[in-house]
């Protein structure tokens, strides 16, 4: 490759690159991407080929680049190019890529000139080429020949705008020297897309081909015509020296003669040719990089930041210390413990917000399911009255009894108390799962050693095992010291005090038992106890009259009200609590709410004419919740209904006044005696359980653990890294040494690359002015220009002997254009300021079509076509 400026930069990006591969990121430079805007057969390709290096593209005359060229040069360690169009097939023979691109572009445009926007893309892979985006487009053309279609103008103009309007691209505006630069499309197609300028660079070709005596000196000066980057100058080969196999070296030794032997260039020779363009491109490239090298040593530092606290403790890490492996051991049991003891009483720090866990799933078992069990386990009316009448009927036995036994009391007593036994079980298993669950979250962070958090769960896994059934035997044996003795002396017994008769035992019992619902209605005096708050959805509200619609329920110890929102400004309405229950409902096959109902047990319409409201909730948990919560309000669920089978039996019993008397005063007893054992067995629950379970496991983690994991397993193996724990501790430590490396790297391509400041601004009006494509004339002025002082002219003719009508001729003998060669090169070719001056065959002369005949001209008459000099004219004898 020929690119010099390419190959220094090539180390650079490649170092950033690998620095950001070691860290498993990619270093998105996105370099910009350079076009070729120029009209045809200007040396767009040439001097795309000269930056690149090779000689790949197709030449000749006329249209030939009748397609867009995308060409990405891509950074690899063999050079080779490919086609998208054919993955397949690698080239390694230039000569073949310029024969495909030909193909490929006859395959879509045919073989007559026709042009299309669909474009050829072409990759070639090297080791001097930086990861770039060249693009060559379809020359400029105005007229239409071949199968081109009558637009072509605007068709190429539309497809040039869309790969030169993107912020990040170069454009190289390439004009001939023999052309009038004024007229570039080029350029005024990069202003449009470009108007600071600051993405434009003008490239002037051809300079071998000027007429002799003229040359381009002020352009490449950006004295005449400025852009804000300037001109660079480049001389290509010809089509004789590409047909003749001159390569690109060879062509750049001629182009360097060239500047260094022209009168006209020498001076600026340095500022000149296809070294200094692809100079000039690579810099902008620095530039870039430079420019982007900021925000990646941000990312870098935030980066290195964060992992500067963890890899702190790998720093000097072994493996194999015994020291650092049992003082490992001794922090984790201890932070173990820690956890363990924060999850169950509670913390500040690290607060779940998405669910109840730990310490507050336990306290729900306790309040409210524990509770709510033991109500579901409350005695059938229908049944217990049966089971009483029975007991005093079995008690009497042959003889007809006259006063109610205590046997039939205990014997009824006991058989409610038995049943205390199964929700209690119940509880215990809850808590247990409860706490396997909380072992496992705090073993969590021992993932770093599999072998010590599969002991550690397991001893302390098995100690809550061990701790349950002891817990399990001491709540049996509460339940049979219950049994053991049947306290009717306790204070809370409605037989305790002043009731010696059956008719003050029974009247005693109805007063109790109404003093109890009137304390559920009011705690306290002169104040509403607020049970729960929450949303609630009512499900079985008609459409018609609305449909199921969310409210703000308040459940109090009086009534259950709901409003709009949980301001509570709103009142939709207030439900008394007085003769409700709670009965469950089957989840709608659509539905993913769960719903339970309130009814009134006489019969009432609840809410308007509903006989229930279903409530819905989003969870099961949420259900049981909302239960428990009407339980502390006194409302109960709903028994299931038992058919008597012998209702001749039940009939008997009613018949009989003083066995019904016996069985409501029996029946008021066990109700008022159930009610102490559950007083007292929903307190000694959470107390049995927390000391005999969960302060031992605390305690036994604190003192116990370690011996046990030391006698279970050596050291050694306890505390055997995962593979998953060494692999991460070597990617962090290797992801932090990167870092660093990668910002050294930053460093160094900043001390050692040099960013151009931006060119100031230039007056490029003239890129406005000149839009018509007819060659520019300058207005008529009286003033002379300036360096052109009227000493140097001869004397002036008079007024013309026919008058111009249209004042064409003052516009002619305006100050010369500026094409006009300078008086030195016509001094030079000809001592006779009379004789013609150098002639180009290729341009018209430049005659005023308003001078009418006759009008004598002011030009020699042996020149019928006008010279083209870029260079302004100088004063001649001529004028």
């Amino acid at each position: 490759m020929g690119n010099r400026g390419m190959e220094d930069l090539i180390p650079l990006v490649n170092k950033l690159q690998d620095a950001f591969s070691s860290i498993g990121q990619s270093c998105h430079l996105d370099l910009p991407q350079i076009a070729v805007v120029g009209g045809q057969s200007a040396g767009k390709s040439s001097v795309l080929e000269n930056f690149v290096g090779r000689d790949f593209l197709p030449r000749g005359s006329g249209i030939v680049t009748r397609r867009p060229l995308i060409l990405q040069l891509i950074f690899s360690k063999t050079e080779y190019a490919e086609f998208l169009h054919c993955k397949s097939k690698k080239f390694t023979d230039f000569d073949e890529v310029r024969q495909e691109i030909e193909a490929e572009t006859d395959r879509v445009t045919g073989t007559n000139k026709g042009i299309s926007p669909v474009p050829i893309n072409l990759r070639v892979y090297s080791p001097h080429v930086l990861n770039l985006t060249l693009i060559d487009l379809p020359g400029i053309t105005k007229v239409p020949v071949g199968d081109q279609p009558q637009d072509i103008e605007y068709q190429i103009k539309d497809m040039i705008l869309q790969f030169i309007s993107r912020e990040s691209s170069l454009i190289l505006a390439v004009t001939p020297a023999n052309m009038d630069l004024a007229n570039s499309d080029a350029l005024k197609m990069a202003k449009e897309v470009d108007p600071q300028g600051l993405r434009t660079i003008g490239v002037i070709t051809k300079l071998d081909l000027m007429d002799e005596g003229t040359d381009a000196r002020d352009i490449l000066e950006n004295k005449l015509l400025p852009l804000r980057r300037g001109y660079i100058g480049v001389v290509n080969r010809s089509q004789k020296d590409i047909e003749g196999k001159k390569d690109i070296r060879a062509a750049l030794a001629a182009e360097r003669k060239f500047f260094l032997s022209h009168p006209a260039y020498r001076h600026i020779a340095d500022r000149m040719g296809t070294p200094h363009l692809q100079k000039v491109l690579n810099q902008q490239l620095t530039n870039h990089i430079r420019e982007t090298l900021p925000s990646l040593r941000s990312k870098l530092q935030s980066q290195l930041l964060s992992l500067e606290k963890e890899v702190e403790e790998y720093k000097n890490f072994r493996p194999d210390d015994p020291t650092r492996k049992t003082k490992a051991l001794l922090q984790m049991v201890q932070q173990f413990g820690v956890d363990f003891e924060k999850r169950i009483e509670g913390s500040g720090d690290q607060v779940d917000t998405l669910e109840l866990s730990g310490g507050a799933r336990i306290n729900r078992i306790f309040h409210e399911r524990f509770p709510f069990e033991l109500v579901k386990m409350e005695f059938d009316e229908k049944d217990l009255r049966r089971e009483i009448s029975y007991a005093i009927k079995n008690i009497h036995g042959i003889r007809t009894g006259l006063f109610t036994p205590d046997m039939a009391f205990e014997a009824i007593v006991k058989k409610q108390i038995i049943k205390l036994k199964e929700p209690s079980l119940k509880c215990v298993d809850l808590v247990v799962s409860e706490l396997a669950t909380v072992i496992k979250k705090c073993a969590e962070k021992l993932g770093s050693y599999p072998k010590l958090r599969e002991e550690t769960e397991r001893i302390v896994t098995t100690y809550i095992r061990e701790r349950e059934g002891k817990t399990k035997d001491q709540i049996l044996l509460l339940i049979d010291i219950e049994l053991s003795y049947i306290n009717t002396n306790h204070e809370d017994f409605i037989g305790f005090a002043n009731c010696y008769t059956e008719q003050h035992l029974t009247t005693g019992a109805q007063q109790r038992s109404t003093q109890l619902n009137k304390k559920r209605a009011i705690p306290n005096q002169g104040e509403i106890l607020v049970i729960r708050r929450g949303w609630l959805t009512i499900n079985n509200i008609s459409i018609m009259k609305g449909g199921s619609k969310e409210y703000w329920f308040v459940l109090t110890a009086e009534s259950l009200s709901w409003y709009k929102d949980e301001e509570e400004k709103e009142k939709k309405y207030m439900l008394p609590l007085d003769n409700l229950k709670i009965r469950d409902v089957e989840k709608g096959f659509m539905s993913n709410k769960h719903v339970f109902a309130i009814f009134n047990t006489e019969q009432r319409n609840v809410y308007k004419d509903l006989r229930q409201i279903e409530l819905a909730c989003d969870s099961q948990e949420d259900v049981d919740s909302w239960k428990a919560s009407f339980l502390r309000a006194g409302v109960y669920p709903e028994k299931d209904q038992v058919e008597n089978e012998d209702g001749a039996q039940e009939n008997t019993f009613s018949m009989d006044p003083q066995l019904e008397r016996q069985v409501e005063t029996i029946r008021n007893l066990v109700d008022s005696y159930v009610g102490i054992i559950n007083k007292s067995i929903r307190d000694l629950m959470p107390k049995t359980i927390m000391h005999l379970m969960i302060n031992n496991t605390k305690d036994f983690i604190h003192s116990e653990l370690l011996a046990y994991l030391y006698s279970s397993a050596d050291q050694n193996s306890l505390m055997e890294e995962s593979a998953d724990q060494a692999q991460r501790r070597d990617d962090m430590l290797r992801m932090y040494h990167a870092l660093k490396e990668a910002l050294h790297i930053i460093g160094d391509i900043s001390t050692s690359t040099v960013s151009t400041p931006v060119p100031p601004p230039v007056d490029d009006a003239w890129l406005q002015s000149g839009s018509s494509p007819t060659p520019q004339r300058r207005p008529t002025s009286t003033v002379l220009p300036p360096g052109r002082p009227p000493a140097v002219r001869g004397p002036t003719p008079g007024p013309p002997l026919i008058p111009a009508p249209t004042g064409s001729l003052s516009s002619f003998v305006a100050p010369p254009i500026p094409s006009r060669p300078g008086p030195q090169n016509v001094f030079a070719a000809n001592n006779d300021p009379f004789s013609a001056p150098p002639q180009i065959p290729s341009r018209p002369a430049r005659i005023p079509p308003g001078i009418p005949p006759g009008v004598p001209s002011r030009r020699p008459p042996a020149a019928p076509n006008r010279p083209t000099i870029i260079r302004p004219a100088e004063p001649s004898l001529l004028d």
